[in-house]
């Protein structure tokens, strides 16, 4: 079937240095998965926790599905990511050793299951973030001037 993207969290690329992406299964309701097929899910303030050895995703907000009945979810709860152990601990340690952050960097379908990437992040100075916007636009720049050259 292949990889069907749902969001990505573009301030997870301006907030931080990703260095390693990882990707984890999530545990979801039936209401949580419709909301997703429908796209109705904002990684914005999402981050991720390591907790008594299990990795959690906090303030993710999946949207209620409009045509369920009362049996829907709550749209910032903590859900579980399912990842291997070995990768678990190995986060574990570079989150406490370094001082990295784990950060949520995409959301998609693959093979109609749910996942999650999530990136192991070092902060950026606000010079980094600065120089990082003149980086883009730069490059914007030169393609522009190659495009009307080219005309």
């Amino acid at each position: 079937m292949g990889i069907k993207i749902i969001a990505t969290n573009k301030k997870a690329y301006h907030d931080y240095f990703i260095d390693e992406v990882y990707e984890a299964g999530l545990v979801l309701t039936g209401t949580e998965v419709k909301s997703l097929r429908q796209g109705k899910v904002n990684l914005k303030e999402a981050f991720c926790r390591i907790k008594d050895g299990e990795v959690f995703i906090s303030n993710m907000n999946i949207s209620p599905y409009e045509q369920a009945s009362s049996e829907n979810h709550d749209p910032t709860r903590m859900r579980k990511l399912l990842l291997h152990h070995e990768e678990i601990v190995k986060l574990a340690r570079k989150v406490d050793e370094r001082g990295l952050s784990l950060v949520p960097t995409k959301i998609y379908f693959k093979d109609s299951r749910a996942k999650l990437e999530i990136g192991i992040g070092r902060g950026k100075k606000l010079y980094d973030k600065r120089e990082t916007l003149k980086e883009k636009q730069h490059s914007r720049e030169t393609a522009r001037a190659i495009r009307d050259h080219q005309r």
